[in-house]
């Protein structure tokens, strides 16, 4: 089985998309929702699709990895995967066909990585460039080199080793993502599928520009490389 988990925070106007995708699905799953407290109508919609629903009630924000670890305490997958809540899976069936396939056929791998494009009637040429970039770096960084890392959109890794390898470190804002990934490459490979890909809105690179955003990443991931936190103090809502 197959346990979706989604980190929210008043993403009412595109949540129902993203749920009705993933109930297209056929196979055997569940649907998470891990909620930082919305105060929209993300839950009362959430609930349409899903029991399963943590809400976050303490005193300060709940980080994106904190999302994503109390959603995973309510899976019962034998895989779990962790996506944004504005991501697209076009052809559900076929993609979790080939995710799965690839899994049974290599048993040494931990985590699968897809292919990341903003939907083509939003794309720029900056994010057409920026996730084509992308696709050859994560490549090198996970197929080749095998040092881990990739973005937060999609990440399908195996329940146990998840487990294994203790989830996402919550203390981190920013670039958590690429640090649960390089802990997951020593418990078994992480595998971009540059065939496999999903799509998002890109609203984060489009509200604040390239520039600043790839700063941040730059930033944050050099920060927990070297220091173990993020650089960032809390990571700025954009709806």
């Amino acid at each position: 089985m197959i346990s979706f988990i989604i980190p929210t925070l008043n993403e009412e106007k595109i949540i129902e998309k993203t749920l009705k995708n993933l109930s297209e699905y056929t196979g055997e799953k569940e649907i998470i929702i891990s909620d930082g407290n919305s105060k929209d109508k993300t839950i009362e919609i959430a609930r349409k699709y899903t029991n399963k629903i943590a809400i976050h009630d303490g005193k300060t924000r709940q980080t994106i990895a904190g999302g994503r670890n109390a959603g995973a305490q309510l899976a019962d997958g034998d895989f779990l995967v962790f996506l944004d809540a504005d991501v697209y899976i076009p052809d559900i069936n076929n993609f979790f066909s080939r995710a799965l396939n690839i899994f049974k056929e290599k048993p040494h791998i931990s985590t699968i990585i897809p292919s990341i494009r903003v939907f083509k009637e939003l794309e720029t040429f900056g994010d057409w460039l920026v996730f084509s970039t992308e696709d050859y770096v994560h490549i090198l960084i996970n197929n080749i080199i095998k040092i881990g890392g990739a973005g937060g959109e999609f990440q399908m890794v195996r329940t146990s080793i998840f487990k294994k390898i203790g989830g996402y470190n919550a203390r981190l804002v920013v670039a958590e993502d690429h640090e649960f990934l390089r802990r997951a490459m020593k418990a078994g490979d992480v595998y971009f599928v540059k065939s496999l890909r999903i799509y998002h809105p890109g609203r984060r690179a489009h509200k604040i520009g390239w520039p600043r955003l790839l700063w941040q990443w730059t930033k944050n991931g050099v920060s927990n490389s070297l220091f173990k936190k993020s650089s960032n103090t809390e990571w700025e809502e954009i709806r």
